[in-house]
């Protein structure tokens, strides 16, 4: 699917756009993606730094195939980039505060889903790996799935997670190798 931009754009298309307010009154959106077989588990799914574009939109398509409730989310206001200066402003734009409120709004709204079982994963890539593993410290998640991303944490601030953390990061990436691999020879 990834591999060709028509069948992606066809499967962001075909996704529903849904919007809730957070407690502090901010409106946010996602688009979702509701499977034939329901109740289902929950995805959450937290875009790269790119912003909520067809790729994450069709991932989440690919996910309601699979049997899952999938809800991508959208921490940029409709913002996506193009070139990696506006997505670097983009991500540096988020406040933090905000971010973390409308996930758990989000996770809370999915945990209640009619189409959903009150199961919730996150999921993400990137920026939407450290804020998928940020979701899961703030809300009993029944798991999180981090691909790559800031997930620099003490382990009292991991106290808080409950469930399962699957975490996918490249032993080829230079930027990436002090973290997995902190003494070379």
């Amino acid at each position: 699917l990834l591999a060709d931009p028509a069948k992606v754009a066809k499967a962001a298309a075909g996704l529903q756009t849904v919007s809730i307010n957070t407690p502090s009154g901010r409106s946010v959106s996602g688009a979702l993606a509701v499977p034939e077989v329901k109740p289902a588990g929950a995805v959450m799914l937290v875009h790269e730094w790119w912003g909520l574009n067809d790729q994450i939109k069709s991932v989440a398509a690919e996910l309601a195939k699979q049997g899952y409730l999938a809800l991508a989310i959208d921490l940029y206001n409709g913002r996506v980039a193009t070139k990696p200066d506006d997505a670097e402003k983009y991500m540096k734009g988020v406040v933090p505060a905000e971010a973390r409120e409308t996930m758990g709004a989000w996770v809370d709204w999915l945990a209640k889903h009619p189409d959903g079982n009150g199961k919730v994963v996150s999921l993400g890539w990137c920026f939407g790996g450290g804020m998928a593993l940020q979701a899961a410290l703030d809300r009993p998640l029944a798991g999180a799935i981090v691909y790559y991303g800031n997930v620099a944490r003490t382990a009292d601030e991991l106290k808080s997670l409950k469930g399962p953390v699957l975490g996918q990061f490249a032993t080829q990436d230079l930027s990436l190798i002090h973290i997995s691999e902190p003494t070379r020879p």
